[in-house]
């Protein structure tokens, strides 16, 4: 068997079966933040990885998606409509985001999407008859897709494990399709793919409305897991969080994101409890990874690996060479 098949299998064992070796609710619903964020993650990488632009305000359409969720529930809508919704809410003010944040790139482009960020979170706050102000807006009840009540832990995360395997395909399709070349063309040689007849603008366009469907779905997931949604969650320190998963676990890559969403929610939830300063070693496991590792964990391994297997087999080769007459 492939390896790399036999190692997918093992980590598809190893999700499934998250609740019956976990030793607690308490870390199974880590398990589902770490899900939940692993597609935020994966929704930023398809612009910071794939498309090379990196954004300081996806935190907005997160918190989007999940105060329409939460406003139309208390409004007295079913889920299914606030879903629907929030994810038609989602992906059309991301097309509003790109069309004015595509303007520019590199700094400038990073600056509007903070500008944009900042504007959402400041009308999350001062829009006090839709979204509660510092109140925010509370969920009372979960969804119960058919017939099954995601009111448990357990199924819960069963729910959140469906849904980020799904986002998972969508990643990897896009990453092998002709659309995902044309997207990292457009990262590596803009002019050349505009002189090919690529309209470069277009392309990063569509990558924009990717990487808001998949944000607006973890936003959804996240006011379901926390039922409760506030301004504090649109954020600057949630947008550099999610940017922080993506570059530590590896921009451009498709495990890379959600290693680096287990490392940083782990740090947050788990290793937080145990030491206050869990600020601290979280800028200092970054640190270490920019300097030691800093195209990400995940290909920092892979290159690590690779050397160490390099050494290992070549005194084989050596011995071999010299018994030759």
């Amino acid at each position: 068997m492939n390896a790399r098949l036999f190692a997918l299998a093992i980590a598809f064992v190893a999700l499934v079966s998250v609740p019956y070796w976990m030793p607690g609710i308490y870390y199974v619903n880590v398990a589902s933040q770490i899900l939940f964020y692993a597609v935020f993650a994966l929704g930023l990488d398809v612009l910071v990885g794939y498309g090379g632009l990196v954004s300081l305000g996806h935190a907005g359409l997160f918190g989007v998606a999940a105060y329409t969720t939460g406003y139309l529930l208390q409004l007295g809508l079913g889920h299914p409509v606030a879903i629907v919704a929030a994810l038609v809410v989602g992906v059309g003010s991301t097309a509003v985001y790109a069309v004015l944040s595509l303007r520019s790139t590199g700094i400038g482009f990073i600056m509007i999407t903070l500008a944009l960020g900042e504007i959402l979170w400041g009308l999350a706050y001062r829009w006090i008859s839709v979204t509660g102000g510092d109140n925010g807006i509370s969920l009372h009840t979960r969804p119960e897709p058919f017939g099954f009540s995601l009111s448990d832990a357990v199924t819960f995360y069963y729910a959140t494990l469906i849904i980020f395997l799904f986002s998972l395909g969508i990643m990897a399709v896009m990453v092998r399709s002709p659309f995902g070349a044309a997207l990292m063309g457009t990262r590596d040689q803009p002019r050349r793919m505009n002189a090919l007849g690529y309209h470069v603008w277009a392309i990063r366009f569509w990558a924009c409305l990717l990487s808001g469907l998949l944000t607006s779905i973890s936003g959804i997931m996240f006011v379901y897991y926390t039922q409760f949604i506030s301004p504090q969650t649109l954020a600057l320190t949630s947008s550099a969080e999610v940017l922080l998963m993506v570059i530590s676990g590896g921009a451009g890559t498709l495990l890379g994101p959600i290693v680096g969403a287990a490392l940083v929610v782990a740090v947050k939830t788990v290793v937080s409890g145990f030491i206050e300063r869990w600020n601290f070693l979280l800028g200092a496991i970054f640190v270490a990874i920019v300097i030691m590792m800093p195209e990400g964990l995940v290909p920092g391994s892979a290159r690590l690996w690779q050397l160490m297997w390099r050494k290992k087999s070549l005194p084989g080769k050596v011995v071999a060479t010299e018994a030759k007459p």
